[in-house]
């Protein structure tokens, strides 16, 4: 699909007003918001005047006789079909398919009959080239071409995941109107990512962010075209991941019991993740950041002062042979339990000075050569590590410290760039030929007065002195929301829509870059999630929703 080169060239993006109301010179004092126009800019898009009513009566999918077909596509039909034409139903029905749908709220505005002499759109047909895929992965097809003419609209996809997203992008297509109550623009759309890997990371060590919360913001993620859910699981400050092998660590190093992941509860969120098309990348940070793993099993590295236990704790403790061993069992389990090809290992932020205070890893420094040198004894652990993942089928994904330390990785492994100058470091990597992603510029949880999204979306992770080799190694991104000051009460506020625009500098094109033309389709797309139920917050100054948030 991405050999339609001609026809990118043809179609020019075009917008008309749709539904907007005429503007007066009171509405210079807050933005107005496109109508219909989708989020993240497609590749090519024409739209026209032309348009056609849409109502739940008279519209339905419609799966193309040689298309193919799975179980992933019939839910999305029917998640799709709801989340159109109910709204305000929608996301109660979704965390919970046994809710009712409003009548009230969700009633059409207008009956087939008040639509006697309006051209309908009565169908769409899905066309999937390529059986269903289980889960998606970094190597996914998500490219779709969409046309909406006379009473009938196509969606071809090669892949499963195209096809979502294309939905997606349908769903972004059909806005409120006056007079038709649901209308759609005449439009034809080629699109396909920009980058494959299109992520959001969330910690929920620091601050415990329940279940539904989480799914609530893979369904933001997905109106977003996001596709990997980063998931920060454990740290330092809590452990609530509940081990089949080691039930302890979260009786332990939880906060409590009511702030654990049940084996339930992952299995629950990948399935909703898997859904929508979205990867779940677990991240069990080490052999820093393990204070909460080390209340239970001992394998952190025992400090010292004045030639005596000081009864605090350091990193895990490369000079034992226990500490492997328990890895070892500890991702065997990982690699059953989350499906994705990758497991995050961390390996950032790593003090040496408890090591260096330990006459039993000086003493294992010595015999192993590495003098003073604690950079060789890390080098050392997560060689160890990425070979006991490695030996699971997995392949794994570092913080850039990994890389930069020398540490011998395996040629899939997938570095992730978030430190400053990060021109620099992404340059570094991908000459040494690993796939790369960056963050370093889309930390959300660094919160500012104003417009600060536009400084995120003037980032651009081929932003870097390389080659055109080097820049195809670059995968992607990642937008992280890190949780120290951030739980279920405003993770949802603090990174939406905040968060899609990083997704649109990861989809669209790269020469999509000014904030300005931006700004009235990001305030349409924050107001498309309010009426989906998800409390996007104003990021753009003053401005008004027909569809305000009150749930």
């Amino acid at each position: 699909m991405h050999s339609s080169a001609l026809l990118l060239v043809l179609l020019t993006v075009v917008s008309h007003s749709h539904g907007k109301r005429p503007r007066d010179p009171l509405n210079s004092f807050y933005v107005q918001a496109t109508v219909g126009y989708p989020w993240p800019q497609p590749q090519a898009i024409h739209t026209t005047p032309q348009q056609y009513g849409v109502h739940p009566a008279a519209f339905h999918f419609l799966v193309n006789q040689t298309s193919q077909t799975c179980d992933l596509l019939t839910s999305a039909l029917d998640r799709y079909y709801k989340l159109i034409f109910y709204p305000y139903s929608y996301l109660n029905y979704i965390l919970d398919p046994e809710s009712v749908i409003d009548e009230i709220k969700d009633k059409p505005k207008k009956t087939l009959f008040d639509l006697r002499d309006t051209p309908l759109l009565k169908r769409l047909n899905v066309y999937i080239q390529e059986p269903c895929e289980r889960y998606p992965t970094l190597e996914s097809d998500e490219s779709y071409t969409l046309t909406v003419t006379s009473d009938s609209a196509m969606l071809e996809a090669v892949s499963i995941w195209g096809a979502i997203r294309g939905l997606e992008t349908f769903s972004h297509l059909i806005y409120p109107d006056d007079n038709l109550g649901l209308a759609i623009n005449q439009t034809t759309i080629i699109d396909f990512p920009r980058f494959q890997h299109r992520g959001l990371l969330l910690d929920t060590s620091r601050h415990f962010i329940s279940i539904k919360t989480l799914k609530i913001n893979l369904e933001a993620m997905s109106s977003s075209k996001m596709n990997v859910f980063h998931f920060h699981i454990v740290d330092d400050q809590s452990f609530p991941y509940e081990s089949r092998s080691f039930p302890d660590l979260s009786g332990a190093g939880a906060y409590n019991q009511d702030h654990v992941y049940s084996q339930e509860d992952i299995a629950s969120l990948i399935e909703f993740a898997r859904q929508r098309g979205i990867r779940v990348l677990v991240e069990f940070d080490s052999p820093g950041h393990t204070q909460s793993w080390g209340r239970v099993i001992d394998v952190l590295t025992h400090c010292y002062s004045g030639g005596k236990p000081n009864n605090e704790f350091g990193p895990m403790d490369p000079s034992r042979n226990s500490t492997f061993s328990f890895l070892k069992e500890m991702f065997s389990e990982v690699a059953n339990v989350f499906p994705d090809h990758y497991v995050h290992l961390g390996g950032d932020e790593v003090d040496f000075d408890c090591w260096r205070s330990n006459p039993d890893v000086q003493a294992f420094m010595k015999q192993m050569g590495f003098g003073n040198d604690y950079s060789l004894l890390e080098q050392y652990y997560m060689q160890n590590v990425v070979d006991i993942v490695g030996s699971t089928g997995k392949g794994y994904a570092v913080w850039q410290e990994i890389i930069d330390n020398n540490v011998t990785v395996k040629a899939d492994t997938v570095v992730e760039v978030w430190k400053d100058p990060y021109p620099d470091e992404l340059a570094r990597v991908t000459k040494l030929g690993y796939r790369t992603l960056l963050s370093t510029c889309w930390y959300l949880n660094y919160i500012s007065y104003g417009k600060d999204w536009v400084n995120y979306y003037k980032c651009d992770p081929h932003n870097f002195p390389g080659t055109d080799a080097q820049k195809k190694l670059v995968v992607g991104g990642e937008a992280c929301m890190w949780g120290e000051y951030i739980d279920a009460t405003n993770v949802i506020t603090t990174t939406w829509p905040r968060a899609a625009t990083v997704a649109e500098r990861l989809w669209s094109a790269a020469n999509v870059t000014d904030p300005n033309a931006a700004t009235p389709r990001l305030e349409e797309h924050r107001c498309r999630y309010l009426r989906r139920g998800i409390p996007a917050a104003p990021v753009n100054g003053p401005s008004y929703c027909d569809f305000e948030f009150n749930r």
